[in-house]
């Protein structure tokens, strides 16, 4: 057994299960294993290294910034630390931003940032909070209540109380279920962990109106397809609506761990000093590599170039003849492939073959490559999963 591997699994809590590879370095799309080996990396450490491994522009900023500063806390003043709120409030619906260091982090700030608001209506019983049909949020106790499989609630039971769940893309079903006493909703615009689903128009816009009437925030949870990953800066611009609160995090540092609650200056204004904190959360570092990568992924031809490859993938995966396909689904370049059967071996068989993907839930493959990618990194992996996913 390699050397690393063994050391791992005597030192390591047994949280993942992981192949047999040892990974050294990457550059661009690619990943480069222990042993020599190349692989085609379609996950992005799960939608995170959007502008791909070793990025030279970013590596150029993060090797200067570290020889400069890298962290004071959040007790002092930096100048990447308003740079990154800045850009994000002036290219989206809000006004002001609360930085951490992941999106379940950035869903505990939401949630608390919700309740607080709440608590200025004057209603004492306005606590309660609707999430979604295979929505995922996250796993920390906050997180985990809005985060609707049982099977990764079940085992930390009992969860933050005042959670219930309405069925994704089905607005009449939440008539009855968002009331006066609805805090806030949270919803992915589109889900990732939960099968690649996007919302529907209707459906979010629905969804804001019931808000509206009812005093609630609207959450939209943006960790996996913000940032340029649908091909528009923010995932809910598909569907025309904003809403009070965003959380980002996945893409927003391409690799370094940050995460972000943008908001309306409405929630803001109901937040005090000492209300929430986080002591590593927006060093400069971090926040120098999160400009950086904002700033390429800004971009009219980044974004088309994004949208481009995505319909390009789509199209090209519905050719593939497979009794086992049922659906190809999904925005710009997080793409899910609905099977009839489990997916796991597929995930195996394409990493066998040099692809690295990923699951959404048992049955859906799941493509989340660096949004840099070309037409002729697209065809490598088609060429992989033509040859996985043609087999019956």
């Amino acid at each position: 057994m390699n050397k690393t591997i063994a050391l791992e699994q005597t030192h390591i809590v047994p949280t993942y299960v992981r192949p047999e590879i040892v990974f050294t370095h990457g550059e661009g799309p690619y990943l480069f294993a222990e042993d020599g080996k190349r692989y085609l990396d379609f996950t992005s450490g799960i939608a995170v290294t959007s502008l791909g491994h070793s990025h030279p522009e970013w590596v150029a900023a993060v090797q200067e910034q570290a020889a400069k500063l890298v962290h004071v806390s959040n007790l002092y003043h930096t100048e990447p630390h308003v740079g990154v709120a800045k850009r994000l409030a002036d290219h989206s619906f809000g006004d002001r931003v609360f930085f951490c260091n992941s999106g379940t982090e950035a869903t505990e700030g939401a949630l608390k940032f919700a309740r607080k608001y709440a608590k200025q209506s004057g209603n004492a019983d306005k606590v309660n909070l609707i999430g979604f049909s295979a929505g995922f949020h996250g796993r920390t106790i906050g997180a985990l209540a809005v985060t609707y499989k049982e099977k990764y609630r079940a085992p930390f039971a009992p969860v933050m109380p005042g959670a219930t769940f309405g069925t994704f893309n089905d607005i009449d079903a939440l008539e009855d279920l968002i009331d006066e006493n609805t805090a806030a909703v949270i919803v992915e615009p589109m889900q990732g962990e939960g099968g690649v689903n996007p919302a529907d128009r209707e459906f979010l816009q629905g969804l804001r109106a019931l808000c509206d009437k009812h005093g609630a925030l609207l959450i939209f949870d943006e960790v996996q397809v913000g940032l340029g990953r649908t091909g528009k800066l923010w995932g809910h611009e598909h569907a025309g609506v904003a809403p009070d609160i965003m959380t980002l995090a996945k893409p927003l540092a391409n690799g370094l761990p940050i995460g972000a609650i943008v908001c309306s200056e409405k929630v803001a204004q109901v937040m005090a000093p000492g209300d929430h904190g986080s002591t590593f959360a927006a060093g400069p570092l971090v926040c120098r590599a999160a400009e950086v990568t904002f700033d390429i992924i800004n971009q009219p031809e980044f974004l088309a170039h994004v949208t481009e490859m995505g319909n390009y993938l789509q199209a090209e995966l519905n050719k593939i003849e497979s009794s086992h396909i049922k659906e190809v689904r999904g925005i710009g370049l997080l793409i899910g492939i609905e099977l009839d059967i489990e997916v796991g071996p597929l995930v195996a068989a394409a990493r066998d073959h040099g692809l690295l993907a990923i699951s959404a839930g048992p049955n859906v493959l799941r493509l989340a490559p660096a949004l840099t990618i070309t037409k002729a990194h697209a065809d490598e992996a088609l060429a992989v999963l033509k040859q996985i996913l043609a087999t019956d």
